[in-house]
Formats: structure tokens, C-alpha cells, sequence
């Protein structure tokens, strides 16, 4: 799996919210955003096969 730079303008007092965060966990701000969309992305996927799942059994 290769990589791509992924380029994004944010106003200043975002960027220092989210220095803030990624700082409390030891983090670099690019880390604390990848780690928060990756951990996005896995909660819409397991809410999509919860749903698909109860779909399957008729669960109302």
C-alpha cells in the first residue's frame, strides 16, 4: 500500500485545537488526524454491517 500527500488549509485557531490534542496524546497533529479519520472511517463501516446484519436477521 503506497502513500499520498494530502494538502489542507485550516484557519489558525483550528490548527491549535488540534495541536492541543494530538499534544495531550504524544502526538504529531498529521498523526492525531489520520488516526481520527481512520477510527471515522471504522465506526461507519461497523455501523453499516450492524444495520446489514439486522437487515439479514429481520430485526426490527
Amino acid at each position: 500500500m503506497g502513500t499520498t500527500v494530502l494538502s489542507l488549509r485550516i484557519d489558525e485557531e483550528l490548527l491549535d485545537r488540534l495541536r492541543q490534542h494530538a499534544a495531550k496524546r504524544g502526538m504529531s497533529v498529521q498523526d492525531y488526524v489520520v488516526r481520527t479519520l481512520i477510527r471515522d472511517d471504522f465506526d461507519m463501516r461497523f455501523q453499516t454491517a450492524v444495520e446489514e446484519t439486522e437487515k439479514f436477521y429481520g430485526v426490527p
